[in-house]
């Protein structure tokens, strides 16, 4: 079927608008099951893609997205014409997940994986009261906030820069940690991490003010203590449109009012 890739797979969103395209390709192109593929056509939007990505991980397929949702930020274009000469031609990026470690008050020990950032967040009205870790030194003995975010390249377009983080360039090889509505230390923007630290949070007062950890689609709610570190032992291949990369749509993010 292709030069490079002999197992083509499709993936679609249930929106009308992915399935549309989906039939669409079927007409052109033959397709086998996700489990022999070693490309993956991937159909939806940007909380699609994550939710596949998760699905399948540790598959070794590469995700070739097109954009069938709104933003479309980790897809390209979609068209009909020409899949097999763009997948040949494509660029690919490869990612590794964060590993998040979540503690809970009934102790157990939850573990979720992030190709976005990871989370913490206050689960009431009341601030979540935070200790942070970096290589098990103490860098901040208390942080009062509604949250604080740690964000890959990959994320750091998504909610890290909603909350006003740094966009970072996919080859820097550091991590964004971001507070969200910081309260004290109150004028504290957040930090730069190398990629491979670990990081830990220790929720100070949780019975109290009780906090949940997110890993992109999973949240683990009454968190006493979150350790996130890079998870080199998994590969996630993304691939683009040679014209318009991952790492060109980041850099071009910086440059956007």
């Amino acid at each position: 079927m292709a030069d490079r890739y002999k197992n083509i797979a499709l993936a679609a969103s249930d929106t009308d608008a992915a399935q549309k395209a989906a039939a669409a390709l079927k007409e052109r192109y033959e397709f086998v099951p996700l489990s022999d593929a070693d490309i993956i056509i991937a159909l939806g939007g940007d909380g699609f893609i994550l939710h596949l990505i998760h699905d399948i991980m540790p598959h070794k397929a590469s995700i070739f997205g097109m954009n069938r949702g709104t933003v479309g930020f980790l897809l390209n274009d979609f068209h009909e014409e020409g899949l097999i000469e763009r997948i040949n031609n494509a660029a690919s990026i490869t990612l590794h997940p964060l590993r998040m470690t979540a503690q809970t008050e009934d102790g157990q020990k939850i573990e979720a994986l992030a190709i976005n950032e990871v989370s913490l967040l206050r689960q009431t009205r009341q601030t979540a009261t935070l200790r942070i870790l970096v290589d098990d030194q103490v860098r901040m003995e208390e942080l009062v906030c509604d949250g604080v975010i740690l964000a890959t390249p990959a994320g750091s377009t998504a909610y890290n820069l909603s909350a006003h983080g740094p966009i970072i360039p996919m080859k820097a090889e550091i991590m964004a940690m971001t507070p969200i509505s910081a309260f004290r230390p109150r004028r504290w923007k957040g930090a730069l991490l190398p990629q491979n630290s670990k990081v830990t949070f220790e929720i100070l007062d949780p019975e109290k003010r009780p906090v949940s950890a997110v890993a992109d689609i999973k949240e683990v709610r009454n968190v006493t203590k979150v350790s996130v570190e890079q998870d080199t032992s998994i590969k996630i291949n993304l691939m683009f449109d040679s014209h318009h990369t991952l790492e060109e749509r980041i850099l071009n993010e910086q440059f956007i009012n």
